[in-house]
């Protein structure tokens, strides 16, 4: 499957649902930040952002080897999103908005809810999950639609003006790449197909990366049941939304991961942690460790990163001095045991500029300075 993220190590994730179905609810639990959760359909208007820790029991062990002054733990940046209704994309309800904000995040969270309760209101009046995860992917579909049929048209008139001129710029070179891309998307579009499930040129990618389409981007679902219908399916895997909700996403979202919990349940902490891994995992990112007494650090890089491109995330002036890099995988010094810290600097290997980052990585760099 193509990765259409941006590029960068600085990404975030969005949760996104109708109103009503536990999104500010969710954010809490993840966040453990206060933001309204009322019974009542766009509570959240403007976004609300966390940024929470990514658990690691691997960094963990290192501050407990190396008992260092400062600890640093990777991130990941988390919003809350206002609820969608029918009709977002044409502007109903807080549509436009809501839109606007998923675009600017990378991946989403989509809560669907999946129990029954009187107290809390649909806005569609009846609760049927299959028919809320297609009120959404149908809502981003149509927004992208408007925007790259616009986009057609506007690239269409100015390409034909460059032709006109016999312009061959940078600029020119550039919007017709973009155009062509454009182009494709239009007509997957047309079709009702997401832009992230067809097959991309790396150049094409290129592209996507900046158009930032809503479809493009990577969905995790968070089956929202209530604490009974939760504790029931912990124990015997089964719930009568699951097929249905189970078979919907492999046909439309074939690479999401699922996950089911309850916001009604606060004690599941390993289940919290597994949805902000999930998320961490979904935008393509991986974390290396610098070691000491002063300090260990992880750090957020993303996956297939280069090792002089993973010293520019300590400091941009490390990728420009570049010149090697002493890495040792986590569970390598892991093995070494209780007594590590006496020998393992020892076990590092020396690797070059085309050293490609593994996850779990614990690294010094070596650089040069310049003026």
């Amino acid at each position: 499957m193509a990765q259409l993220t941006r590029l960068s190590s600085s990404l975030k994730m969005g949760i996104v649902g109708m109103a009503n179905v536990g999104k500010s609810s969710t954010f809490n639990m993840l966040s453990k930040q206060s933001v309204p959760a009322e019974n009542f359909p766009f509570c959240t208007i403007d976004p609300n952002q966390a940024v929470v820790k990514v658990p690691d029991p691997r960094f963990d062990y290192l501050c407990q080897i190396f008992k260092p002054k400062s600890q640093v733990f990777s991130t990941l940046s988390i919003i809350d999103i206002a609820g969608l209704v029918k009709g977002a994309s044409e502007g109903y309800g807080l549509g436009n908005e809501f839109l606007a904000h998923i675009q600017a995040v990378d991946g989403l969270y989509q809560v669907v809810r999946a129990f029954e309760k009187e107290k809390i209101v649909h806005t569609e009046g009846t609760m049927d999950p299959i028919r809320d995860l297609q009120i959404i992917s149908e809502e981003l579909m149509a927004k992208d639609y408007q925007f790259v049929s616009k986009r057609v048209d506007e690239f269409s008139k100015k390409i034909k003006k460059y032709e006109a001129n016999k312009n061959v710029s940078v600029e020119a070179r550039e919007m017709v790449e973009q155009y062509k891309v454009l182009q494709k998307c239009d007509e997957l579009l047309k079709k009702k197909q997401w832009v992230r499930y067809q097959k991309w040129t790396d150049q094409e990618q290129i592209q996507l990366r900046k158009i930032q389409l809503l479809t493009a981007k990577p969905s995790i679902y968070l089956i929202n049941l209530s604490k009974e219908d939760h504790d029931a399916y912990v124990a015997k895997k089964q719930n009568k939304y699951a097929k249905p909700i189970e078979q919907w996403v492999t046909k439309n979202s074939p690479d999401s991961k699922i996950v089911y919990y309850s916001v009604e349940n606060q004690e599941q902490q390993q289940l919290l942690d597994q949805i902000i891994i999930a998320g961490y995992d979904l935008l393509g990112l991986i974390r290396f460790f610098t070691v000491g007494s002063d300090e260990v650090r992880s750090w957020t890089v993303k996956k297939n990163i280069k090792a002089p491109q993973a010293a520019a995330a300590i400091h941009s002036d490390f990728e420009k001095g570049f010149v090697n890099a002493e890495v040792m995988s986590f569970d390598k010094f892991k093995k070494l045991g209780d007594n590590a810290l006496d020998n393992y600097e020892k076990k590092f290997s020396k690797e070059g500029k085309d050293y490609i980052v593994k996850d779990g990585d614990i690294i010094h760099f070596k650089t040069k300075s310049f003026k």
